[in-house]
């Protein structure tokens, strides 16, 4: 958001606010998890299952060591106090304080959320948010959505909730959670609940208040507490955060509790008490009277509402949480909402200015909606975690020879940008670089903030290696955080007028020479520029699981893994270059990295005397080579994505930067004149494009042609939705590998996976996938940018159609939205085949941002609200005034 746009509008100047003048606009969000129960940080098992150590049924009895969840949760940015909604249709057997899927090993297809619940609204400083939740009417089929997954094959399809029949003559609750902020330190909760079925029906609403418990394992001594001071008030002390006051409209019932283990009931042990964390679900449920504290006095306290509601009819709820006592603290409650909502509604007219279609605004605003509410406090101290708590029974000591006992280091609490509040509620490295570009696009602070934060000294471990995910902190990611630092840059850049932060990017640069260094000396293991980077984010895509030992010995020199520092080689130059024009010294390392891409590229093409060669001449394609014990180079023929990641390693250079740049320059022409074997892998670097620019990239423009050839074979890799992950040659040419008596064998699988690598939650076996699609197209860009309109290639391939790159692109751009646009037929693909879904007006316009997508259909298949990466629709969708401004911002030129 450029200065002269900084003046549109309040939520505008409120991040202005926070951003000069440290306005805490941003210290209470939608900071719960989704799923706190299930995650590593709460395991405690002598085994590591952390699925089994603490599951569903636990949840509502067990304090948590390290966060918390609920439904529509918001708390303050170290998650001390809590807000969230339960219902309960007086027929389930719990109240519903969270949601509900199934275990990995629970689920056919591993971990998945069996709710619906859509983020629909949300401003970057969480002035306003807006949530749905469909609540059945009818008893929550808990028992029948394990048993039939469990029951099914990894060949079938996942057993939803709406397979159950319980949507059925719409009797179900509409509930609508709205939060919009009076001020920095005054929170308006709405909730609305709307009958869809054709009878009155039930319902208990439970605004929830409560403290995360963080007594229990320190030596705190002054205990927060939570008092009803009237019939519709509830005091809040908290020596952190000071005091609060709760506010309830109406007349509802105060129920008290201890946010404590209930020990009797999980574990047979007369300890603690007499108030549980459970207890309002058992007084509410069960009828339990001593379950609650009728004193009004605890650490967790929900106000009761019984409704019944008539069809068709809707039931509405307040709370109001604010640092100043108020006589009539409801007099301006529909104002506020008003306001805020007003003011969210120029926030987004400005974002989507010149995008005119409805269903586009609509699908943007949504997806930016999901990354805003999938902001979530992680907390995690790995030697505490480790070692266990002071006057707390020690973990088992096979702990300290299981998961991340390398990252002692690792001590964290923050607000984290994450993949699925749900499913993968924890930071994944690579996930986040991608978050932080749509993330820019509404506030460019927090984006870099996110990307500095993995780079500091308590996530990075000291060898230089970045934090993988909690399940694994020393997995290895695709080294994407220079890419996102640059275009996190040039986006922030570009709206302020050309006023670049060259403070971050300095900052996050001198980091990322440690992650350099840390790939070169770990993942180069033979010293030829050939990488080895493991399974590199693309789980089951391979012959092997590519993060253990290959089960014929040797090692497995990657395409992908190369192809990847050949991009980090490349970012890290133009990163340089940028830093080069207020500081000259840069200028020598932009020379550095230039001159190890070249000795990357010349590996790629054996160069140096390796025997090894990742391009396979006979089919003209990339793959990964074996390289067997007895020093047998064996090309593992699988037609995938990994053989398309080479076209990301490209560069365009202005004339701009080659003349304020002069050391650069010499240096560069020095290599070009006296290797001139160099030259001729990366371009002719006499020979100048389009605004005479230099090309830098893996491949000449034959082999361009060649990849592009099968990309856009849509017998291939072309999709209507997208880059299939697999080529669709491999459905009738599965690649079988037999080794030691074994037959590994890849197939096209255009959906869920039928494996169980990596859980088996994930499938790169023939879906679209958002992150390399959306790298596809800004390399398209960049080639586009050297070769201009005269380059063109035939697309669809076999059609006739000749198109330039820039098309293509566009193309690429526009396959990928149809996932979540309307058809002609009302029909959205992502929705796949439930009809309910495509048609119902209390469906159809509420869009999920899938974890990755059918690769023939476009239905959502994984993680059902990962919008993280999947948020990349926003920006695909993000419109421009031309052409240039495209080529500008991706290729990192001159033009702002």
């Amino acid at each position: 958001m450029s200065s002269s746009a900084s003046t549109v509008g309040a939520e505008l100047r409120r991040l202005q606010e926070c951003r000069d003048q440290g306005v805490p606009w941003k210290q209470w969000g939608p900071y719960l998890a989704d799923r706190q129960w299930g995650t590593v940080r709460e395991d405690y098992s002598p085994d590591g299952d952390a699925w089994a150590f603490l599951p569903h049924d636990h949840a509502r009895s067990k304090a948590y060591r390290w966060g918390e969840d609920g439904i529509g949760g918001f708390s303050d940015d170290e998650q001390t106090l809590c807000l969230g909604l339960a219902l309960w249709n007086g027929n389930d057997p719990i109240i519903k304080e969270r949601f509900f899927g199934l275990t990995g090993p629970e689920g056919n297809h591993g971990e998945d959320v069996k709710e619906y619940y859509y983020y629909l609204d949300a401003t970057p400083s969480h002035s306003y948010q807006r949530l749905l939740y469909k609540y059945p009417q009818r008893e929550f089929p808990y028992a029948e959505l394990a048993r039939q997954n469990r029951r099914r094959t990894r060949q079938e399809h996942e057993y939803e909730l709406i397979d159950t029949g319980i949507f059925a003559d719409h009797r179900y609750f509409d509930v609508f959670i709205e939060y919009a902020k009076a001020a920095p330190d005054d929170l308006l909760l709405r909730v609305t609940a709307w009958n869809r079925g054709p009878d009155s029906a039930r319902l208990h609403l439970l605004p929830h208040v409560w403290f995360r418990n963080d007594l229990t394992w320190t030596d705190a001594t002054r205990r927060p507490v939570l008092r009803a001071v009237s019939a519709d008030s509830i005091s809040v002390y908290h020596h952190r955060l000071g005091e609060f006051v709760c506010y309830l409209d109406g007349s509802p019932d105060l129920l008290f509790c201890e946010n404590e283990t209930n020990y009797r009931r999980l574990y047979g042990l007369d300890r603690g008490g007499p108030f549980f964390k459970d207890g309002i679900n058992n007084y509410l449920v069960h009828n339990h009277r001593a379950a609650v504290n009728h004193a009004g006095v605890g650490t967790k306290a929900a106000a009761g509402y019984e409704h019944r509601i008539g069809p068709g009819a809707s039931a509405t709820i307040h709370l109001r949480l604010t640092r100043a006592a108020r006589s009539a603290p409801f007099a301006d409650v529909a104002a506020v909402f008003d306001q805020r909502l007003a003011e969210a509604d120029e926030f987004y007219d400005h974002i989507h200015a010149e995008l005119t279609d409805s269903d586009m605004r609509r699908v943007q605003r949504q997806a930016l909606a999901g990354m805003l509410w999938s902001k979530q406090y992680y907390a995690y101290d790995v030697t505490r975690w480790l070692e266990g708590d002071r006057d707390r029974p020690p973990p088992p000591e096979s702990r300290k020879h299981g998961r991340n006992r390398d990252w002692p280091h690792v001590s964290v609490g923050d607000v984290i940008s994450m993949p699925d509040k749900w499913e993968y509620p924890w930071f994944a490295a690579w996930d986040l670089a991608f978050h932080c570009i749509p993330l820019a696009m509404v506030d460019a602070e927090f984006a870099k903030q996110q990307l500095l934060l993995l780079t500091r000294e308590w996530y990075m471990h000291p060898n230089g290696q970045l934090p993988a995910y909690e399940w694994q902190f020393g997995d290895v990611n695709p080294p994407v955080h220079a890419w996102a630092t640059w275009r996190v840059y040039k986006v922030d850049k570009k709206a302020n007028d050309g006023r670049g932060d060259l403070a971050f990017l300095e900052r996050v640069y001198h980091k990322l020479l440690m992650n350099f260094t840390w790939w070169v000396n770990r993942k180069d293991a033979e010293g030829n520029n050939i990488f080895q980077g493991g399974f590199l984010g693309l789980d089951n895509i391979g012959v092997f699981d590519r993060s253990s030992a290959l089960p014929t010995g040797g090692s497995l020199e990657q395409c992908d893994g190369t192809s990847w520092m050949a991009m980090y080689c490349l970012n890290m130059m133009r990163i340089a270059l940028e830093l080069s024009r207020v500081n000259p010294s840069y200028q020598d390392m932009a020379t550095k990295f230039f001159e190890h891409f070249l000795r990357v590229a010349a590996a790629l093409a054996n160069l140096g005397g390796q025997g090894i060669n990742l391009w396979d001449e006979r089919d003209e394609f990339f793959y990964d080579v074996l390289h067997t014990p007895d020093h047998q180079l064996v090309p593992l023929r699988v037609r995938s994505i990994v053989g398309l990641i080479p076209l990301f390693a490209v560069e365009t250079l202005e004339p701009d930067y080659l003349h304020t740049t002069p050391a650069f320059k010499q240096r560069v022409e020095w290599l070009m004149e006296n290797r001139p074997e160099l030259a001729d892998l990366v371009s002719r670097w006499e020979q100048t494009g389009a605004g005479d620019r230099h090309l830098l990239s893996l491949l000449r423009g034959h082999r361009l042609k060649c990849l592009l050839r099968r990309m856009l074979d849509e017998s291939e890799f072309l999709s209507p939705y997208g880059i299939r992950a697999l080529s669709k040659i491999h459905e009738r040419e599965p690649y079988h590998f037999h080794a030691n008596g074994d037959t590994f064998t890849v197939a096209y699988r255009p959906g869920e996976s039928d494996t169980g690598l990596f859980g088996g939650n994930s499938n790169w076996r023939g879906p679209v996938w958002f992150p390399l699609n959306y790298l596809i197209i800004e390399s398209l860009q960049k080639f586009y940018h050297y070769y201009g309109p005269d380059f063109k290639v035939e697309c669809p391939t076999h059609s006739g159609n000749y198109l330039t790159i820039l098309e293509i692109s566009e193309e690429l751009t526009r396959r990928l939205g149809t996932i979540f646009l309307r058809d002609a037929n009302g029909r959205r693909p992502v929705f796949g085949h439930h009809e309910q879904f495509h048609h119902d007006p209390h469906f159809r316009d509420h869009v999920p941002f899938y974890e990755y997508f059918h690769g023939d259909n476009g239905r959502g298949v994984g993680a059902s609200h990962q919008t993280g990466w999947t948020g990349l629709i926003a920006k695909l969708l993000h419109p421009r005034k031309d052409r240039e401004d495209i080529h500008a911002e991706s290729a990192g030129g001159s033009a702002t």
